[in-house]
């Protein structure tokens, strides 16, 4: 009766776990909170704010709280990326259209993986300057 208990128990959290795909804007929690997407200062990602460069010294505690601005929603979810690598999440960092697929709880997206929009293309202007 006991391992019917916990098997019906565990079925019940395995339900409210809920996998998705959500796709939007990959920053820093600073720049998404003061809506600098384009324009976001790099030394957010390792101090937490804009102008914490010129008081962090190297060796200090890294803050790394990155974030998914969802547009179609307008909502930031919190990023918990121990699954994945975190120099694996450099290259789509400040980019658009990045999807990251996981489990949602609460204001939080646990995930275990991502798809980064390719890179633009190269282009070749023809014409007069």
């Amino acid at each position: 009766m006991k391992k019917i208990a916990l098997l019906m128990a565990l079925l019940a959290v395995g339900l409210c776990a809920e996998s998705i795909e959500k796709k939007g804007f990959l920053t820093s929690k600073w720049c998404a909170q003061n809506g600098y997407f384009s324009d976001c200062r790099l030394e957010s990602l390792v101090c937490g704010s804009g102008e914490c460069f010129k008081s962090w010294e190297f060796g200090d505690k890294v803050t790394d709280e990155l974030v998914l601005f969802v547009h179609n929603e307008q909502k930031i979810y919190a990023i918990d990326y121990s699954a994945i690598p975190r120099y694996k999440l450099d290259e789509p960092m400040n980019m658009n259209e990045v999807t990251i697929s996981g489990e949602v709880r609460g204001d939080t997206i646990v995930a275990s993986g991502f798809k980064a929009p390719p890179p633009p293309q190269k282009s070749f202007f023809k014409g007069c300057l």
